[in-house]
């Protein structure tokens, strides 16, 4: 096909949009892929909506291709399917809620398990009709406190959500394999650097769980990969090396200690020093002392009145080696649906046993507050900890004697050059993009709906799910962070709105018309044309604008269209003279050669 610049719905614009912060944010509204309607809404404009459809279609074909079958199901879901589950509750204030002229309450679709394993227990009976695998491609919705970095992170957007159903635990294994084949198989076909790594299951609850993460600095995510073997996972699923158990019975007593002034870990550490003070038998070091954060845990309860959701607030200390900070995405992640905050001057005074600079796990223990440990806190480990006093902490303080954590979590950050837990040499860190998650989800849902078919040997079975998702609209963004420079987006062919921009450059109306006339080979051969014929625009202008827009080829019929040469140029490679008569050729070569790459 065959588009005209001149008609094209589109307007570039110079200069960056005042609110954005990466460069796919600045370039999709500069070339007019989108257009913001409000914080994290976006209007997808004819170029966005035709690179978002090539997405949709590398999908939906990769999805067809293992079996999957395409349904859709309504964004407006009623709540009762998500009272099932709790995740009315659950979902807090990130679930868009309303209500009809009835007063009846609906939600915004954020995903649709509930849909599908009721839509599933509806329709399937016996074990004759599994195994199964569904899937949509769909605008979800999420009411995100901070959206930001323009269709990245939205309050709308498009998504791929398919799920399995087997009988086995066996055949969802199988179903995971399949499914986490053919996404290798969609980000390669899209070109996208990423990397998969372990990941939490988190509030979505199963067992295996994996990111796909896109490789970016712009990215949110931060996640480790080994200096050898393949381990990779996102950061807030590594696991840390417990610490190995030690007899309590016949260590040091603990020991309140006078420390003026030792408010932070390195003016702790000069005290230390300055008193030849001791753990173990060995100079107290950073990962000697035992620091308590305190944080505030929200929970998600249903509300008194039972309209959207209530809190849970309470205090948790959170004990970590003082040469380790509280990563609070890490915590999160371990006590999902909560949300995590460090506690702020007022939950301190209205708890005056927790003496800032000083705090401790005894006095939270002593006032009924839960303590969470680090793994590194094992049965019979000694520490310098603080003394819920000002200016005194407590030397030798042993786990299972001194203090009781409640349990053990997941919450000290994980730094470049902490060994890899498995084995296999150290970690390095980076930033990512979660472009996709598959989980192993077993039958949490088909459990909460009752979903029980008749099995082979005439007994009930209740069926295993897995759960897959893409961002599609997500991963077109990321594909611009990935593929771009200073003049503007760079697309491969895979998504690119047009494969070629034909460009008339030269002056005079038999320009114009070879122009046309390539532009009519290329679409004839199958190829999609962007022709640049507008009238009274400088070509200085049009290449500008081609390298914004940022065709994977432009064809310019320019100065040297009078002997027979017509220039072609590589987005982000290399530009160079082709005889007229052989450009449409070698164009389609080039196309060529770039799918297959």
């Amino acid at each position: 096909m065959i588009e005209r610049l001149s008609k094209l719905f589109v307007r570039t614009l110079r200069e960056d949009p005042a609110d954005a912060e990466v460069p796919s944010h600045k370039l999709m509204v500069r070339a007019g892929y989108i257009r913001r309607v409000a914080p994290g809404v976006y209007s997808w404009l004819p170029l966005g909506l035709r690179a978002l459809r090539k997405v949709e279609a590398v999908v939906r074909e990769e999805m067809d291709a293992i079996g999957a079958q395409e349904l859709q199901f309504p964004v407006l879901v009623p709540r009762d399917l998500y009272e099932v589950t709790g995740r009315w509750t659950e979902y807090g204030d990130a679930l868009l809620r309303l209500k009809d002229r009835k007063g009846a309450d609906l939600l915004l679709g954020p995903t649709h398990e509930e849909l599908f394993t009721q839509t599933v227990k509806d329709m399937f009976s016996s074990y004759k009709d599994f195994p199964t695998t569904l899937y949509q491609i769909q605008n979800k919705y999420r009411d995100e406190e901070r959206p930001r970095a323009g269709v990245l992170r939205g309050r709308e957007f498009v998504m791929k959500d398919s799920y399995s159903f087997d009988l086995d635990d066996e055949g969802l294994a199988e179903a995971y394999a399949r499914h986490r084949a053919a996404y290798r198989r969609i980000f390669d076909r899209l070109g996208i650097d990423y990397v998969i790594c372990r990941a939490t299951s988190g509030a979505m609850g199963g067992s295996a769980s994996e990111e796909f993460l896109a490789v970016s600095p712009s990215g949110e995510d931060t996640f480790v990969r080994a200096t050898e073997g393949d381990y990779a996972a996102n950061v807030e699923a590594v696991v840390t090396k417990p610490g190995e158990p030690r007899p309590i019975e016949g260590q040091p007593e603990a020991a309140v200690v006078e420390t003026p002034g030792a408010t932070t870990i390195e003016s702790l550490l000069s005290w230390a020093h300055d008193n030849d003070a001791t753990i173990d038998g060995h100079p107290v070091d950073a990962e000697d002392v035992l620091k308590t954060v305190v944080v505030k845990v929200t929970t998600p309860v249903a509300a008194e009145d039972g309209e959207g959701a209530g809190e849970d607030v309470r205090l948790v200390g959170v004990a970590v080696p003082g040469d380790r900070e509280v990563d609070l995405k890490r915590l999160e992640a371990a006590v999902e649906p909560a949300a995590v905050e460090l506690a702020e001057e007022a939950d301190f005074a209205a708890h005056p046993f927790l003496v800032k600079g000083f705090v401790g796990p005894r006095a939270l223990e002593d006032h009924g507050l839960e303590v969470w440990a680090d793994p590194r806190v094992a049965e019979g480990s000694s520490w310098l900890v603080g003394g819920d006093e000002p200016d005194r902490h407590v030397l030798s303080a042993v786990a299972g004697r001194d203090f009781h954590p409640t349990r053990s979590i997941e919450a000290a950050e994980v730094r470049e050059g902490d060994p890899a837990p498995d084995g296999q040499g150290v970690l390095e860190l980076a930033r990512g993009i979660e472009i996709g998650h598959i989980f192993q989800l077993g039958r949490k849902y088909t459990e909460a709906f009752e979903v029980a078919v008749q099995g082979e040997d005439g007994k009930p079975v209740t069926p295993t799910m897995g759960s897959y998702g893409i961002g599609v609209s997500r991963v077109l963004a990321v594909i611009a962070e990935q593929s771009h420079d200073e003049q503007g987006l760079s697309w491969p062919v895979a998504v690119a709105p047009y494969h070629v921009h034909v460009i008339a450059a030269a002056k005079g109306e038999e320009a114009l018309a070879e122009a046309e006339r390539l532009a009519g080979e290329l679409s004839d051969e199958g190829l999609d044309v962007l022709l640049d014929d507008r009238p009274k625009v400088s070509p200085g202008v049009r290449f500008k604008d081609a390298e914004l827009l940022g065709m994977p080829f432009s064809l310019v019929v320019g100065r040297g269209f009078a002997d027979g040469k017509l220039e072609l140029r590589v987005r982000g490679g290399e530009a160079g003279e082709v005889p007229a008569e052989e450009a449409v050729d070698r164009l389609l070569e080039l196309v060529e050669q770039a799918r297959r790459d």
